[in-house]
């Protein structure tokens, strides 16, 4: 068995980066009535005050609405959003990875169609791709689609697809029927580009432990996707989302959705905070620091053209961990009664994200794929 190592380049970020991360933090100061203690928050108005500086598709071609800015650019923005709370939730999904994979698959019509309103912040994407009874493993996914005249016919269901409702467009992640999947788990997957409006989509409400609505099911009954709306080839499904699920997993949201609690617990602890105290802060400090330099270090493959998908894999397996144990560790180090209600930011911080906190281990893959992709990565199955 033949062991391969990966590795995290130290960074080397741009001065034209570091220029950026104090235009954003001005702009974020101007909207400060709309943070949020996390960055989940749906606001259309403020997706659009972010197209407007010029900071969705960033990275993109001039010719289909992007800055042709660096990926390094690009992390430094979201890095700021994400710690100031800001209200991401609209564009997330289509600047982070839906028009990333537009432009690397799509036609020259879905590019000159989609991109440019994505860049905008007038184009909204959800996920398809988890299933009920496979979740994370899409290589078991059950959707199932048949070629017919003038397109294609899906049925089956997803479970998970966050902002579903609200969306305009999905990625729809299933199989064509006729697929040998006894010999081949990935034979025949294919992605489509999905009109939420489309007859055929039923959009069911899945709350979450706070009571909110982000997360959907979607029953999928004769769905009719129109040939143009194919994104890439038939088959060629499974090298595609991979390459997708590289820039779910990889960006630093995968370790600040609980910044605002570590925030509040270095508050809550003061000054001169008990020897036991500092020490389990500076426990969870380290751990950020060393994720926030291994995700940095993928933004220079990104800008490399490289597609990072173990490294990526890392990044979300240990940032899930850090994730969930930032509040187990603030509920023992400062002990409070959680309560989403109370004045005090600590306590109502720590009551969201410990509701929150389950979610983590689903969104962008759970412990279990993930650390297979990493194992066959290292050569170990």
């Amino acid at each position: 068995m033949s062991f391969q190592a990966f590795r995290f380049d130290p960074p080397e970020f741009p001065d034209a980066a570091h220029e950026l991360r104090r235009e954003v933090r001005a702009f974020l100061d101007e909207n400060k009535a709309l943070m949020r203690p996390m960055p989940s928050g749906f606001s259309p108005e403020f997706s659009r005050k972010v197209a407007e500086r010029g900071w969705l598709g960033m990275t993109w071609p001039r010719q289909y609405g992007g800055k042709e800015r660096t990926a390094y650019e690009r992390y430094v923005m979201i890095e700021e959003m994400l710690a100031a709370g800001a209200p991401v939730g609209a564009h997330w999904v289509a600047d982070r990875q839906s028009g990333p994979n537009l432009l690397r698959y799509g036609t020259e019509e879905q590019k000159q169609f989609f991109l440019p309103k994505i860049a905008a912040g007038e184009m909204y994407f959800a996920i398809g791709m988890s299933e009920p009874d496979s979740g994370s493993d899409l290589a078991g996914t059950r959707t199932r689609a048949v070629k017919v005249d003038g397109g294609f016919r899906v049925n089956g269901s997803k479970l998970w697809t966050s902002n579903a409702h609200r969306a305009h467009y999905m990625i729809l992640f299933c199989r064509m029927a006729e697929a040998g999947q006894e010999i081949d788990r990935h034979a025949g997957a294919t992605q489509f580009l999905v009109d939420m409006k489309s007859p055929g989509l039923e959009i069911r409400p899945v709350h979450n432990l706070l009571g909110e609505h982000h997360f959907n099911q979607i029953f999928i009954n004769d769905l009719f996707v129109p040939d143009n709306r194919l994104l890439g080839q038939v088959g060629a499904g499974w090298k595609q989302v991979t390459g997708e699920l590289a820039f779910e997993r990889s960006g630093p949201e995968r370790f600040l959705s609980t910044f605002r609690l570590l925030v509040e617990l270095v508050r809550a602890a003061g000054p001169d905070p008990e020897p036991g105290v500092t020490a389990a802060i500076g426990r969870l400090i380290a751990h950020l620091a060393i994720l926030r330099r291994m995700s940095m270090s993928i933004a220079g493959m990104l800008q490399r053209g490289d597609n990072p998908n173990v490294e990526a894999a890392v990044v979300k397996d240990l940032g899930t961990s850090f994730e969930q144990e930032t509040s187990a560790v603030a509920r023992v180090t400062i002990p409070a009664e959680p309560t989403l209600s109370a004045m005090d930011a600590y306590i109502s911080t720590l009551a969201r994200t410990t509701l929150n906190s389950p979610r983590f281990s689903i969104q962008g893959g759970t412990r279990e794929i993930l650390r297979g992709i990493i194992a066959r990565g290292l050569g170990l199955r």
